[in-house]
């Protein structure tokens, strides 16, 4: 029993270890974290993502989150008696469905994470783009005649500066995809977008994406077909082939383009995995698919 107990001791010791190379090279450093699927619905895994992400704030790191809430809207507007349209992968936006989907996600997911930071030791301050006009949109038009999105947008220009303030002062961002447009519309944009949008932005040094799946495969029905790392050009091809597709499709394109505007690293992870955040940016393994230039 004692040598067990000193073999416990002796790998939590080594875990604290490994990740020392880690915290000293990325103190300091900015992580645009999107946060969505199962890790939002699920208790423990949301309770552990909070924690994970309190943590890498208490070593050093500036996290900063961008998060979705496609399921929520979904519900809310099933009990409203409005039915989910979605044209190419996007959720089709009239005026109504965007009240709905500005309070879901600015006054009631966004509110609901920042509780849970605070609750548990953090400091976090929630902001959508309407904020300091954080994120300014534009309507999005989709090359296709004849399909109209409604109030769904894709960013213009992003303002950091709410989020170099709160960043300054110790706090942690939390941002929820609503961006306003110059004619005054409230736009609904992707999760994905604004995260890989943000992070090119802010310089930042990682973007993660939580998902749930494991990562990218090259078989899609082979969970063991999983690929570590994924050059930009390898991904684009996977899409235009329809390997990657779905949901999948604005994630990848996400990391294309933080990759390409400076980003040194994005990773999409297993969000269904407890503690994937830690497991990713502080071991050797790490998890997931990195997308590399």
């Amino acid at each position: 029993m004692k040598g067990m107990r000193a073999m416990s001791f002796t790998a939590r010791a080594q875990v604290l270890i490994e990740a020392i190379p880690y915290i000293r090279s990325f103190y300091g450093k900015t992580f645009v974290i999107k946060y969505g699927g199962n890790a939002m619905l699920n208790a423990d895994l949301k309770q552990a993502v909070i924690l994970d992400i309190i943590l890498l704030k208490y070593l050093g790191l500036n996290p900063v989150i961008v998060h979705g809430g496609g399921p929520e809207i979904t519900t809310m507007l099933k009990v409203m008696g409005k039915k989910s349209t979605f044209q190419h992968g996007q959720r089709v936006t009239d005026e109504e469905t965007m009240d709905l989907v500005n309070m879901v996600l600015a006054g009631k997911i966004n509110k609901e994470i920042v509780a849970l930071i605070n609750q548990f030791g953090g400091k976090a301050i929630g902001l959508s783009g309407q904020d300091g006009r954080l994120l300014v949109a534009r309507k999005k038009v989709l090359p296709e005649e004849g399909i109209d999105l409604g109030f769904v947008g894709e960013i213009e220009t992003i303002n950091p500066e709410p989020i170099h303030t709160l960043l300054e002062n110790s706090y942690i961002p939390v941002i929820a995809p609503v961006g306003v447009g110059a004619d005054g519309n409230i736009y609904n944009i992707n999760a994905d977008t604004v995260a890989g949008e943000l992070a090119a932005t802010l310089k930042a040094e990682k973007l993660i994406l939580l998902t749930d799946v494991e990562g990218i495969c090259s078989d899609p029905s082979d969970h063991s077909s999983l690929i570590s790392a994924l050059k930009i050009s390898s991904a684009q091809n996977m899409i235009n082939s329809g390997q990657i597709d779905g949901g999948m499709i604005p994630k990848v394109e996400a990391c294309i383009s933080a990759l390409q505007q400076g980003v040194k690293r994005t990773h999409i992870i297993d969000g269904r995995q407890l503690h994937s955040l830690l497991l990713e940016v502080l071991t050797d393994k790490g998890i997931g698919t990195m997308v590399v230039e």
